[in-house]
C-alpha cells in the first residue's frame, strides 16, 4: 500500500473517533430533551461536554499526529501490521469505551433530572457507574497501546488514571450521581494539563517540528 493510502487510514480512523465522540455528545442532548431545564441538569450536561472534550484532546493533541507519521514511515510488512493493530484492533476497544461513557452520562443526566423517580443524592452504581468509568479506562488503557505501537511512547499518566478510574468505582458507588461525573471530569482535565505541562517541549515538537522525536 501507499503512504497516501496510510495516511488515509489514519485519518479515516480520527474521523471514527470524532463522530463516536460527537455520538456521546449527543447523548447528553437527548438526554436531557425530555427533563426540565435546572442547575444540576446544566451542570451535568456542562460536565460531560468537558469529558468528552478531554477525550477529543487525549488523542488529537498529539496522538494522531505522531501516529500518522508514524504509520508511513513504517516499512513492509511493520507498516501492515501496524495498521492492523493500532487502526483496528486498538481503535476497536476506543469506540466501546466511549459508547459505555455515553451510555453512563445519559443515566447520569437521568438521575440529576427526573426529580420524579430519584433524589439529587443518589449516587450512580451498578452497570451504568461501571460503563461511565470503566467506559474511560478502557479508552485510556486502549490509548497506551495505540501510542506504543505506534511511536513507542509509554503513556504513564494515561495508564495510571485508568487504573485509578477502576479502583474509585467502589468508591464514587456512595456519591451523587452528579458527584461521581464531576470527579470523572476532574480527573481527566488533570491528566491533560500534567500531560500538556510535563511534556510541553515534546509536545511542541510533535506539532510544529521533528516527528521522530516525542514524548
Amino acid at each position: 500500500m501507499r503512504s497516501e493510502a496510510f495516511n488515509l487510514c489514519a485519518e479515516r480512523h480520527g474521523l471514527m473517533v470524532i463522530i463516536a465522540l460527537g455520538e456521546s455528545i449527543v447523548a447528553i442532548g437527548v438526554g436531557v430533551t425530555h427533563l426540565a431545564i435546572s442547575w444540576p441538569v446544566v451542570v451535568a450536561a456542562t460536565l460531560g461536554l468537558a469529558v468528552a472534550a478531554s477525550l477529543w484532546w487525549a488523542y488529537f493533541d498529539t496522538a494522531a499526529i505522531l501516529s500518522e507519521h508514524a504509520l508511513p514511515s513504517a516499512k513492509g510488512d511493520q507498516r501492515v501490521a501496524m495498521a492492523r493493530t493500532a487502526f483496528t484492533y486498538l481503535h476497536l476497544p476506543m469506540m466501546v469505551g466511549i459508547v459505555m461513557l455515553a451510555l453512563g452520562m445519559k443515566k447520569v443526566l437521568t438521575y440529576v433530572g427526573d426529580s420524579e423517580h430519584h433524589a439529587l443524592s443518589d449516587p450512580l452504581y451498578g452497570a451504568p457507574l461501571w460503563a461511565l468509568y470503566g467506559g474511560t479506562a478502557l479508552y485510556l488503557l486502549a490509548h497506551v497501546g495505540f501510542a506504543w505501537r505506534c511511536y513507542r511512547s509509554f503513556k504513564t499518566y494515561r495508564l495510571g488514571v485508568a487504573v485509578v478510574l477502576v479502583a474509585l468505582v467502589p468508591l464514587v458507588a456512595n456519591l451523587p450521581a452528579l458527584a461521581a461525573l464531576g470527579v470523572l471530569a476532574a480527573l481527566l482535565i488533570t491528566l491533560n494539563t500534567v500531560e500538556t505541562t510535563v511534556f510541553r517541549a515534546a509536545r511542541d515538537e510533535a506539532r510544529h517540528g521533528d516527528h521522530e522525536h516525542h514524548e
